[in-house]
């Protein structure tokens, strides 16, 4: 059945995220600062900036060679989201047809070159933030959010919809199959069918957080998640984050690209 593979599917991100890798080691708080700071660096590139945007890749290959994370986990849900942003920005060649340069005859205008910049930043930002999930629990980056002074009640939040999503997930299952052993999965299918179906789903959802918040009352709860932390960060924490800011700096600021460009120049 499609949906149970999806259900089982759902789970799979969790298991990576509890491997023993030299990524998965490294104090949580520290891969989302190296994150937060990638992500900065890239975007603050004007939108007509391709070519030294590629030395940033290497970070999220060396996260994914690293901590084990296969390409096709990190491919697919690129492929997911990329819609999104590939309809926004496939106007742009239409909108900003000022010729920048020439290749071999054919005229390239600002918008294609804007366009090809925001693919670039989109799947270097999103293929990060994939693999920081998939090398880190997420209760370890509710704790990083939490230490750097995030709202308390949006934690909580994202911590209740983590959880509670394979609930709601396994609810849905289970009335999905009692509709297929009714039906033998040739009845039902039809629209109506799913709309009853999703309204049974939400009626369903809110008794069974009703209960949940009384259990979670009966058993001391004051608003705040406990969190147990593993371990503390260590030198071996610190001396990635100073490599990693090293990195940042020098991608974002002496553009590599340029610089291997002058070289090859120079030999040739």
């Amino acid at each position: 059945m499609r949906f149970d593979e999806e259900f089982f599917n759902l789970g799979y991100i969790d298991r990576l995220s509890y491997k023993e890798t030299f990524i998965h080691n490294i104090d949580a708080r520290v891969k989302l600062v190296i994150v937060i700071l990638y992500i900065i660096s890239v975007i603050s590139y004007s939108k007509y900036t391709v070519s030294s945007l590629f030395p940033f890749l290497l970070i999220p290959v060396l996260f994914m060679t690293l901590g084990e994370i296969p390409v096709k986990f990190v491919l697919k849900r690129l492929v997911v989201v990329s819609p999104f942003i590939f309809f926004i920005a496939i106007f742009n060649p239409l909108l900003e047809r000022n010729i920048a340069f020439y290749i071999y005859g054919i005229p390239i205008n600002y918008g294609t070159i804007s366009f090809i910049s925001i693919i670039i930043k989109f799947v270097l930002t999103v293929s990060i933030i994939i693999i920081l999930v998939a090398t880190t629990s997420f209760a370890g980056l509710c704790y990083a959010l939490r230490y750097f002074k995030i709202p308390e009640i949006f934690v909580n939040q994202l911590l209740f919809l983590y959880r509670y999503i394979f609930v709601l997930t396994e609810e849905a299952m289970r009335m999905i199959r009692a509709r297929d052993m009714r039906s033998f999965g040739k009845k039902g299918t039809e629209l109506n069918f799913y709309t009853k179906l999703a309204g049974s789903l939400l009626v369903r959802s809110i008794n069974r957080a009703e209960r949940i918040y009384y259990a979670m009352l009966s058993r001391g709860f004051n608003g705040t998640m406990p969190y147990n932390r593993k371990r503390e960060a260590n030198i071996k924490d610190f001396i990635f984050l100073f490599a990693m800011l090293l990195i940042l700096f020098f991608f974002r600021f002496f553009d590599p690209v340029n610089i291997v460009g002058k070289f090859i120049e120079r030999i040739i």
